[in-house]
């Protein structure tokens, strides 16, 4: 199973087939040739003819096979949203206090 980046060119001769795995959201799009798409844990299949473009639709092992010599471009992935910002400074004020309880004040005489 092979690892493809946004960006990539696949080249395949006739009968020639590759599994990417986990490209949900990545969008193939055929340049030359005509592909037969297969997506793990779906029942269709997909055909792809030169000028082609179709989105991949669920993670898992994606197979494309050639039907003959083709050319498929893999353009990219939907990007998971990026992480919520932690608060970071509440943290540390959370794990100081944990280390070194707060004690309550005291009174002192006035001098």
């Amino acid at each position: 199973m092979a690892c493809y980046e946004s960006g990539t060119t696949i080249g395949l001769t006739a009968g020639e087939a590759v599994t990417i795995a986990d490209v949900r959201g990545a969008t193939l799009r055929v340049r030359r040739g005509v592909l037969w798409v297969t997506q793990e844990r779906v029942q269709e299949d997909v055909i792809l003819r030169a000028g082609d473009t179709w989105t991949v639709e669920r993670d898992g092992a994606t197979v494309l096979e050639a039907q003959e010599d083709a050319r498929v471009y893999v353009v990219g992935r939907q990007l998971a949203p990026p992480p919520r910002p932690r608060r970071i400074a509440a943290d540390w004020s959370e794990r100081l206090v944990r280390i070194f309880p707060l004690t309550p004040r005291r009174a002192l005489p006035y001098v």
